[in-house]
C-alpha cells in the first residue's frame, strides 16, 4: 500500500520555472502592492539605462514617462541613449528572469540577479495580460527593431509576439513600454522622490520625467564625466566559502594548488599562498581537481588564520565629495541650506568584500525644525525608499548621540531631530541586503562602524561650522563696537586737550587679543570650449559654467605681541591649484601649507590662492587650521592635527 502512495504522490512533483515561482511570490521583488508596483517597474527600467550607458561610456540622457488610465493601468516608458541591444538578445534580457551578465562579476554594480527588467515584464503580463514593447536602435544609419512580448512561465523563455523594422529618429538606444496595473495617485510622490534621488548618486545623468497630466521635470547631470569604471576583480579568501572553494578548483586551469591559489584569487601571491599551504599541511604540487573534501576543509579553515592583504578597490565606483555636495546643492537649492558637508571614508573590507561608505549632511535653511531628519540612504547608486526601519544605515544614524551636534534627540538614541538631511551611500563588491527587493541594508558590523566613523566625521564639521561662526559673531561685535566709540573718544579728548588725535592700534590689540582669519571665496568665468560627450546629448540642456574659483583670506594680528606661526588651507580632492601668494612653504594634494616669521601687531596679511577644475558652489568656504600658535587665540582656523 505504501509504495502505491509513494508511486502517485511521485507522479506529482514537477519542476518548477523560476518565473512560476514569481507568479506567486511577486512580494519578494518588491510588487507586493500597486504603489510598490510603480515604483519598481520605474526604477528596474531606469537602472537597465544607467548600467546600458555606463558600460558603453556615454553620458546617460534618459526619459521616464507614464501614462495613466482610469482603470488602474499605467503604461510606463523608460527610454534611454544608450548603445542599444542586438536582435538576439531582446528576448534574452526581457523574457528571462535569472539571465544577465553581472551574477559572476565581483564588480561594483546596480543588478546582479538578472531579474529586475524581466520581472517588470513578467508582472506586466500578469495583470493587464498585455505585451511589453520594446524599441532597440544599435547604429545610426541602421533601422530600428522593435519587438513585441511576452514571458512564458512554464518555460521561463520569450515569446515573441512580433518583430519589424521601423524609422527612429535617435542615434541609438533602447525605448520599453510596459503595460502594468498600479496606483499612481499614491505613487506619484514616490516616483518623483526616487527620480530626485537618482539623480543625486548620478551626478552625471540627466533625467527627463514626464508625469500622466504632461507636468515635465527634468533633473540636469551636474558633472560632465562618467563614474569612475568598475574593474572586475577575483574573489578574495576570506569571503569564499567552502562549497565555492570546491566549485572553484573543479574549473579551474591550474594544475598545482599553488598557482590555483595565485590565479582563482585575489591577494594571493607566492609568499601568502606558501603561507597558507604550509600552515594546512598540504603539498603545493598537488591538483586542485584530485583533493578531498578534508584537504579543501583544511585550505579554508586556514584561510581565516593567515593574515591576508585586503583586496584591491579598483572594483568599486565611488562618487566622491565633490560630487555629492553639489548634487546636494543643486536637488536643496529651494531649501537654501545654510550648509552643506560630505564625508567620504577610505575604502574597506567585510567578509573579503571590498566597500566604502560616502556621507553628506544638509543644515539650515528652509528645513523644518520640527519633525525627525531626513534620511536618504543608498547602495551603489540606488536609492532605498523603503525598509527605513529596518536599515543599518538608520540605526547607524539612531545610535549616534546627536545632542552634542545641536540635534535634538531624547535619550541620545534614535532618529534626531532638527533641520538637516543626512545621506549615505554605500559601495560595493556585495552590498548585504536583507531580502532581495533590495530595500535595506543588513546588519553587518564592519559596514556599520564605518557608517559611524563618516557620520561623526561630518558631525565634527558641523559643530566646528556653528562655533566657528559664533566666534566670528561675537569677536565683530566687539570690533564693531571698539572701532565705532574709541575714535570719538580719541577725537573728543585730543579737541578738548589740543593734541593731535593718537594711534588706537596699540588699546585696539590690546582689547580684542585675538588673530583674526577671515576668507571670502568668489569665482570667474573662464571662456572654454564646452565639454563634448562620447555621442551628442539628445534635447536641450542647461550650459554649465567654467569657472576659476578664487580663495583671499585676510590674517590680522589683533595681539600685543608679533606672532610666529603656520597656516594650512585644506584643498578639495577634485581640485587643480593654480596661483598662490604669497609663496607656501608645501603644497601637497590636500593642503597649501605657508609659514608666517613674524606678524607685528595690529599688521595684516593677504594670502590668496586660486583652484580649478570646480564648478561654483563646489567650494564656498575654506577648511583652515593653524600651528605653532594657541588656537584659543585665533578666530576663524582650528588646531592642525597633523597629516
Amino acid at each position: 500500500m505504501s509504495q502505491i502512495i509513494a508511486e502517485e504522490l511521485a507522479k506529482k512533483q514537477k519542476e518548477i520555472s523560476v518565473a512560476e515561482f514569481f507568479e506567486r511570490n511577486k512580494h519578494i521583488l518588491g510588487f507586493g502592492n500597486r504603489t510598490r508596483a510603480l515604483i519598481t517597474s520605474v526604477k528596474e527600467g531606469v537602472d537597465n539605462a544607467l548600467d546600458a550607458c555606463e558600460d558603453a561610456s556615454i553620458l546617460p540622457d534618459i526619459y521616464v514617462e507614464i501614462k495613466n488610465h482610469d482603470d488602474g493601468e499605467c503604461i510606463i516608458i523608460v527610454e534611454d541613449n544608450g548603445p542599444g541591444i542586438i536582435k538576439q538578445q531582446i528576448p534574452h534580457i526581457f523574457g528571462r528572469l535569472l539571465y544577465g551578465s553581472r551574477f559572476h562579476a565581483i564588480r561594483q554594480s546596480r543588478g546582479q540577479q538578472g531579474i529586475g527588467i524581466s520581472a517588470v515584464v513578467l508582472y506586466g503580463q500578469l495583470t493587464t495580460g498585455k505585451h511589453t514593447k520594446i524599441i532597440s536602435k544599435i547604429e545610426q544609419d541602421r533601422p530600428a527593431i522593435i519587438t513585441n512580448l511576452v514571458i512564458d512561465t512554464n518555460k521561463n523563455r520569450a515569446e515573441i509576439i512580433n518583430t519589424d523594422t521601423i524609422h527612429w529618429d535617435k542615434q541609438n538606444g533602447t525605448r520599453v513600454e510596459v503595460s502594468i496595473i498600479a496606483d499612481f495617485k499614491r505613487g506619484k510622490k514616490y516616483v518623483y522622490d526616487y527620480l530626485q534621488s537618482t539623480s543625486i548618486v548620478n551626478p552625471h545623468a540627466r533625467i527627463t520625467y514626464k508625469e500622466p497630466d504632461g507636468t515635465i521635470h527634468i533633473f540636469e547631470r551636474t558633472a560632465e564625466q562618467l563614474p569612475q569604471k568598475a574593474e572586475e576583480i577575483k574573489p578574495h579568501p576570506y569571503g569564499v566559502e567552502l562549497g565555492t572553494l570546491i566549485k572553484i578548483a573543479k574549473n579551474t586551469k591550474a594544475r598545482q594548488l599553488n598557482s590555483f591559489l595565485k590565479t582563482e584569487f585575489s591577494s594571493m601571491g607566492d609568499r601568502t599562498s606558501n603561507a597558507v599551504i604550509e600552515k594546512a599541511g598540504l603539498d603545493k604540487n598537488i591538483n586542485p581537481k584530485d583533493m578531498t573534501r578534508d584537504q579543501f576543509l583544511a585550505l579554508h579553515k586556514t584561510f581565516k588564520e593567515i593574515k591576508i592583504m585586503a583586496p584591491s578597490t579598483d572594483c568599486l565606483s565611488p562618487i566622491g565629495e565633490t560630487l555629492i555636495k553639489r548634487s546636494l546643492k543643486t536637488e536643496t537649492q529651494e531649501i537654501s541650506p545654510e550648509f552643506i558637508i560630505t564625508s567620504s571614508r577610505p575604502p574597506s573590507v567585510h567578509s573579503g568584500n571590498p566597500f566604502q561608505v560616502e556621507v553628506g549632511l544638509v543644515y539650515g535653511g528652509n528645513l523644518p525644525k520640527e519633525g525627525p531628519v531626513k534620511i536618504l540612504r543608498f547602495a551603489n547608486r540606488i536609492p532605498l525608499l523603503y525598509q527605513q526601519g529596518d536599515c543599518l544605515i538608520t540605526q547607524a544614524i539612531s545610535s549616534i548621540d546627536w545632542r552634542r551636534y545641536g540635534l535634538t534627540q531624547p535619550a541620545g538614541k534614535g532618529i534626531p531631530t532638527g533641520p538637516a538631511i543626512f545621506m549615505a551611500h554605500i559601495s560595493s563588491t556585495q552590498i548585504p541586503y536583507t531580502s532581495e527587493s533590495k530595500e535595506a541594508i543588513a546588519d553587518v558590523e564592519e559596514i556599520e562602524d564605518e557608517v559611524k566613523l563618516a557620520f561623526r566625521e561630518c558631525a565634527r564639521k558641523v559643530q566646528k561650522h556653528i562655533n566657528k561662526k559664533v566666534s566670528r559673531v561675537k569677536t565683530r561685535e566687539k570690533f564693531d563696537l571698539i572701532t565705532r566709540i574709541l575714535p570719538e573718544i580719541a577725537k573728543k579728548s585730543a579737541h578738548m586737550l589740543d593734541k593731535p588725535v593718537p594711534s588706537l592700534d596699540p588699546i585696539i590689540t590690546k582689547i580684542m587679543d585675538v588673530v583674526w582669519i577671515e576668507d571670502v571665496v568668489e569665482y570667474e568665468k573662464v571662456n572654454r570650449k564646452p565639454v563634448q560627450t562620447t555621442l551628442a546629448q539628445e534635447g536641450a540642456e542647461k550650459p554649465r559654467e567654467n569657472v576659476i574659483t578664487k580663495s583671499k583670506i585676510m590674517v590680522v594680528n589683533y595681539k600685543r605681541n608679533s606672532q610666529k606661526f603656520n597656516l594650512y588651507a585644506i584643498i578639495p580632492k577634485d581640485a587643480v591649484v593654480g596661483t598662490v601668494t604669497p609663496k607656501p612653504i608645501k603644497i601637497t594634494s590636500n593642503y597649501i601649507k605657508w609659514s608666517f616669521d613674524s606678524i607685528p601687531p595690529a599688521e595684516k596679511v593677504d594670502v590668496s590662492f586660486e583652484l580649478a577644475g570646480l564648478e561654483k558652489g563646489d567650494f564656498d568656504e575654506n577648511d583652515l587650521y593653524v600651528e605653532n600658535i594657541n588656537p584659543a587665540y585665533v578666530i576663524g582656523a582650528d588646531k592642525w592635527e597633523g597629516d
